[in-house]
């Protein structure tokens, strides 16, 4: 083997890229630039560091999309799906994960593949000659930024995401609070006890929506502007957007009976996730937040169950930098002015763990088979994995492009199939989705053999 592929990017999207095309038999180095150039969000220099929520979000390959793409993924061998069932918390019917032996366990299968050389630096330029993967996601160093900047002559998108506080979950008064995941879904008693639940009446909702609204939060630089995708809303924003918003989305109280007080339906509910499989630590599930540190801890101790609360960590926020892949990238992934380079992961305009990963896997796959002389057949556009793909590289209107988590919005229409539209016929209709893309994901994959 003579040729080479360099991934730059050791998270999500760059560990699944290096894993898919070291095991079709590339030689692949893995450029990593932590520990040695930290980023804000990070605290190691594991591979595969989950910085942000530890929830791989729904595994119901049936009637959702992003468990559909879970599906996808792991028929393919994915590296980062494998390893996150190996370390599966109860989460309901999510897919969460104790992220710190997830990210050890990514970086053990990493390091110990034959195919695979490790190298710690940073990379702050685009090759003219080689083949590369960028999968430097959200956090693309401001070195780097600027080389893709200069190359593109765009300039980059940006918006900013904030991170979910953790609390202890010995500091959280179960005396008020209680375990259940909503509608009590789930198949296990674990399962279905999931979530912590804290529950407001509509004055103690009334006044926590006073107190965000007025904290102090983070200022943006001079010069710097914010977009916020609205998948990943710090709390405070969504309370700008109007009083009741917080009710509807993150802190809705349906689907729960508070076992202290069965007869009174709580008015808003604040819910918690565990975040290690020791059960001591729990996330506010929903509650990015920009506020300044001081502020977090008044205004979230404010919430019933959590007046005592110690936290892990708190809140913070960080910038986000994505391509207008659209009018950048080609089909294969490839920008159109290098195509010795592709892109992969969050810095595509694809959101979430999960979507990041699976169009690493793309990357991984597609360069592999370039390297190898047998390029692959276009992705089916009815799959989970096309349907993104095709998304954010010619599918997505290019002058309103923002990221975008994996739904059934972005999949083409079922012809002639004879079931109803609207809400009535959604659980038919999503089956059917998933039916098709099962077997067209099948078919792609064993045209590889």
């Amino acid at each position: 083997m003579t040729h080479k592929l360099h991934i730059v990017g050791g998270g999500m999207a760059g560990s699944e890229a290096a894993w898919q095309a070291a095991n079709m038999g590339v030689q692949v180095v893995l450029h990593e630039m932590r520990p040695q150039v930290k980023t804000f969000a990070h605290r190691t220099g594991n591979f595969g560091e989950m910085v942000c929520s530890n929830s791989f979000r729904s595994d119901d390959h049936e009637q959702n999309a992003v468990g559909l793409l879970h599906w996808e993924m792991m028929q393919a061998g994915s590296l980062i799906m494998t390893t996150a069932h190996q370390h599966r918390l109860p989460a309901g019917g999510a897919l969460a994960v104790d992220r710190d032996p997830f990210a050890r366990s990514v970086t053990d299968a990493l390091t110990s593949h034959d195919n695979i050389q490790i190298s710690f630096e940073e990379i702050d330029t685009l090759p003219d000659e080689g083949n590369w993967i960028f999968a430097t996601g959200p956090l693309t160093s401001e070195n780097l930024g600027k080389a893709i900047q200069a190359e593109t002559g765009a300039d980059r998108l940006a918006f900013f995401d904030a991170i979910a506080p953790i609390v202890y979950a010995e500091s959280i008064d179960m005396n008020v609070a209680w375990l259940q995941s909503r509608y009590d879904k789930g198949e296990t008693e674990e399962e279905q006890k999931a979530y912590i639940n804290c529950p407001m009446n509509k004055a103690q909702y009334e006044a926590f929506i006073d107190a965000l609204l007025a904290a102090d939060k983070t200022e943006f630089h001079e010069g710097e502007t914010a977009t916020y995708f609205d998948g990943c809303l710090p709390i405070e924003v969504m309370a700008e957007r109007g009083r009741e918003t917080l009710r509807h989305g993150p802190m809705k109280p349906v689907g729960l009976t508070n076992p202290h007080n069965p007869e009174e339906k709580a008015y808003a509910v604040v819910q918690l996730r565990r975040d290690n499989s020791l059960g001591t630590l729990y996330n506010i599930v929903g509650f990015q937040t920009k506020m300044k540190y001081g502020a977090q801890t008044a205004v979230f101790k404010m919430i019933p169950g959590l007046q005592d609360a110690s936290f892990a960590r708190l809140g913070g926020i960080h910038r986000n930098t994505f391509l207008n892949s659209p009018t950048l990238l080609d089909a294969q992934m490839r920008l159109r002015s290098k195509p010795n380079i592709r892109f992969a992961g969050q810095v595509t305009g694809v959101e979430g763990y999960v979507e990041s990963a699976a169009m690493g896997l793309l990357a991984g796959r597609m360069a592999a088979a370039e390297i190898l002389g047998k390029p692959l057949e276009t992705v089916p556009q009815d799959t989970a994995h096309g349907a993104l793909v095709h998304h954010i590289t010619g599918g997505a209107e290019a002058k309103t492009f923002q990221p975008m988590n994996v739904n059934f919005g972005l999949f083409r229409p079922l012809e002639n199939s004879g079931i109803k539209g609207g809400r009535r016929g959604r659980k038919d209709r999503y089956k059917a989705y998933t039916d098709r893309a099962k077997a067209d994901w099948t078919a792609w994959l064993e045209g590889q053999a």
